[in-house]
């Protein structure tokens, strides 16, 4: 494996030193970190993670490899990727190579040894900030902070949407769903397949008029990344498009983009939520799931219209994690249901939108 020093600076002056791995390059990025236990190539390979420098909190990283079957995506979305041990000799009956190859291959840039406990105290206490990976440490830091604070993240969704439509059809088809694909999550597609729908993946420009053409028993708002509020011209198209009344569910993102085309507001939290291990209440009946989220913004709850109102919260801060509608059959989270990887325990969303298609 080849690797060098190299060095991570933060938009507040702070400096990292470690040990480049991956692609050989200066990088920049939002920096953000994720508490999975388990799953490094989900994380390495959501589209949610666009422009963003991750850190991964779990200390060994690389030890069974690269498996293509458990990807999220076709490639890495995101910017760099900041680890505290990496094992270079991976050991899994399905590794197909290290994960030191995988990121030079994809153009993505890795740093190792870094005391990734104390970074991600610095990220929780100080909040998310733009970062640099960098070979050569400057002298004077003046530049590259003012680099850092010019730094923003541009066209997310666009970049990781698909192209094209693409159709994948069960061996059984009962149902027809459009994926609205923001940055979509594979797995969210398998588990529609899996009961049985036909999915219509549309790319994030498609107008309503695309989507209805397609004649579907429902919509699937899918995962993305970056700021909601930036995605004018697809929260047009979503309101629209709800004014037909077609069985919905959408999904981080999805939930962001459909609770702002219903006139309510988001907000940018301090350092967000990623993760396997984050707690949702069911307002109904105040039971607590675990769940695996990755986002950076929430739907202000109190900003709702009358004809809604939060169905989950998280269990740390309080923040909305799930909207129920009144006034069409829609419901949305802000966690992830398809996990993947992470706990299964809302895996029943996915069948109460089977059911909402079934009575609508």
């Amino acid at each position: 494996m080849q690797t060098k020093p190299a060095y991570l600076i933060l938009a507040n002056g702070m400096v990292f030193g470690g040990q480049s791995f991956g692609y050989m390059a200066d990088a920049t990025g939002e920096i953000v970190f994720t508490t999975a236990m388990t799953g490094y190539l989900e994380t390495l390979t959501d589209p949610s993670y666009f422009g963003q420098i991750v850190i991964q909190t779990f200390p060994l990283i690389g030890n069974y490899g690269v498996i293509t079957p458990d990807f999220e995506s076709s490639k890495p979305a995101l910017s760099a990727y900041i680890v505290r041990d990496l094992c270079q000799e991976p050991s899994n009956f399905r590794s197909e190579g290290a994960l030191d190859v995988f990121l030079r291959d994809n153009h993505i840039v890795g740093l190792a040894d870094i005391d990734t406990r104390k970074l991600t105290r610095i990220v929780r206490e100080v909040g998310v900030m733009n970062a640099k990976i960098t070979h050569t440490l400057p002298e004077d830091l003046t530049e590259t902070l003012a680099e850092l604070n010019k730094f923003t993240i541009k066209n997310a969704v666009e970049s990781v949407t698909c192209k094209e439509p693409e159709t994948f059809t069960p061996e059984s088809k009962k149902r027809r769903v459009v994926l609205w694909d923001f940055g979509a999550k594979a797995n969210i597609r398998r588990e529609l397949v899996n009961r049985g729908c036909e999915v219509i993946v549309m790319p994030a420009h498609s107008t309503a008029e695309d989507i209805l053409a397609q004649n579907p028993d429902g919509i699937m708002l899918s995962n993305g990344p970056g700021d909601p509020s930036a995605n004018t011209g697809v929260i047009a198209e979503l309101k629209k498009l709800m004014e037909h009344k077609l069985p919905t569910f959408g999904i981080c993102l999805g939930h962001q983009l459909l609770a702002l085309s219903q006139g309510a507001k988001t907000e940018k939290l301090k350092y967000g939520h990623r993760g396997a291990n984050q707690p949702a209440i069911r307002m109904s009946d105040k039971r607590v799931f675990i769940t695996s989220q990755n986002h950076g913004y929430a739907v202000i709850g109190d900003s709702l219209p009358s004809t809604a109102e939060v169905s989950y919260i998280n269990g740390n801060d309080g923040t909305c994690e799930g909207v129920d509608y009144k006034d069409m059959p829609a419901f949305t989270v802000q966690f992830h249901p398809e996990a993947s990887a992470g706990p299964l325990d809302t895996q029943f969303l996915f069948d109460r939108f089977i059911n909402l298609m079934e009575v609508n």
